[in-house]
């Protein structure tokens, strides 16, 4: 991906890796202090404004995944979550 992502962009990342989602690298990722091999596993923990997936790692590293640069496959996501329905009193008062 070139240059930063729109906002549209970002939300289709957000829909696609929600918080929660496992994911294992396809590819080392390079980083100068903690670079991360092919084959760890981490769960996204957040994902901010320019779509960068925030993340919790196996080996403890917190290096962030960029969506379109870093390689990796989706492992498992979050159940959806389902509402609990609402139950209003309704009625006229008097």
């Amino acid at each position: 991906m070139r240059g930063f992502p729109t906002q549209k962009q970002v939300e289709r990342i957000k829909e696609r890796y929600p918080i929660g989602t496992v994911i294992e690298l396809t590819a080392d990722m390079e980083d100068n202090y903690n670079p991360i091999p092919r084959g760890m596993q981490g769960e996204v923990i957040g994902i901010d404004d320019i779509g960068t997936l925030h993340m919790k790692w196996q080996n403890g590293s917190g290096l962030g995944v960029v969506v379109g640069e870093d390689s990796f496959k989706v492992i498992s996501k979050p159940e959806p979550e389902i509402a609990e329905p609402i139950h209003e009193m309704g009625g006229m008062s008097l």
